[in-house]
């Protein structure tokens, strides 16, 4: 471990850390896979291309945020965080297999949370024991999430009404949304987004929300509501824009009215990980993003 240097990341180590994401993920897929799930691919070309752009831009937002463990020259690990106004997340974070369990870990996620500056805060974690146990010492509370799998049910999607295609004028009320259920705005997280996704919105006084969707891989991407009836008409609208299997994931206890919608779907449901949170409430209606939350 002593050969190991934890240091922020520069825009050089984007290829280097997206190939240690690769592997660190697609083993721990492997060892979480369910016997009826169909074994875990290594990412397309196209999916490293769109995880480096990510991380770049949150290198340019907030570089304080990112962090890498180097030996001999190679990223061994990674810890890439962000700071906005009064919250801090988490965006990824991984220790190469072969590395995990000598400390490296511990260690990058002292350099992010050193970040955070005692900020409330929130990320997706993954079922990792060693990882649950690190942030559980870290203060972080641990919910429960579900994800729901499978192949829309089209004769049960709903008329949905209300809803309209996002446009750059909606973020500030978006903004003002999202300090409501999770303490703080995305801010330029936003902007982003809506340059890579696809974003419907409601406008309706006293029930907004938004909803952003993947379209290349048919299914919702991040999704806040002030009601749960409005979240219900957005996650129907994402469900509908789907084409072949689609994925829902990120749902805490606290967000059932997804639930309701995924079975009337019929999506197979199960539970996939955990939201850690400090210092903050369970968000909802909301379903988080696994690198914007």
């Amino acid at each position: 471990m002593e050969s190991v240097r934890i240091r922020p990341m520069a825009e050089d180590d984007l290829p280097g850390t997206e190939r240690a994401s690769a592997v660190t993920f697609l083993e721990g897929d492997r060892l979480t896979r369910r016997v009826s799930e169909p074994e875990p691919e290594p990412r397309s070309a196209e999916a490293s291309r769109r995880w480096i752009e990510r991380m770049r831009f949150f290198l340019s937002i907030d570089p304080g945020g990112c962090w890498v463990a180097e030996d001999a020259g190679d990223i061994v690990g990674f810890a890439i965080s962000q700071n906005r106004g009064p919250i801090w997340y988490l965006a990824t974070y991984g220790v190469l297999p072969g590395r995990q369990g000598k400390g490296v870990g511990s260690r990058l996620l002292d350099a992010a949370l050193a970040h955070a500056d005692e900020r409330p805060g929130l990320f997706s974690s993954t079922v990792h024991p060693g990882a649950t146990r690190r942030y559980r010492l870290a203060g972080f509370s641990l919910y429960p999430q579900m994800r729901m799998v499978g192949v829309v049910d089209r004769s049960a999607l709903p008329k949905v009404t209300g809803l309209h295609e996002g446009r750059e004028e909606d973020q500030e009320w978006m903004d003002r949304l999202d300090h409501d259920l999770r303490g703080a705005g995305h801010g330029p997280d936003h902007s982003f987004m809506r340059n890579t996704l696809r974003l419907v919105v409601s406008r309706a006084s006293g029930r907004p929300g938004y909803v952003y969707i993947d379209q290349d891989r048919g299914q919702p991407a991040l999704l806040a509501a002030g009601h749960p009836q409005t979240a219900q008409k957005l996650l129907w609208e994402a469900l509908a824009a789907s084409r072949g299997p689609t994925l829902v994931n990120c749902i805490t206890s606290a967000n059932h009215w997804a639930v309701d919608v995924g079975l009337t779907a019929r999506l197979d449901i199960g539970q996939e990980g955990y939201l850690a949170v400090r210092n903050m409430a369970e968000p909802a209606p909301y379903l988080a993003s696994g690198h914007f939350l």
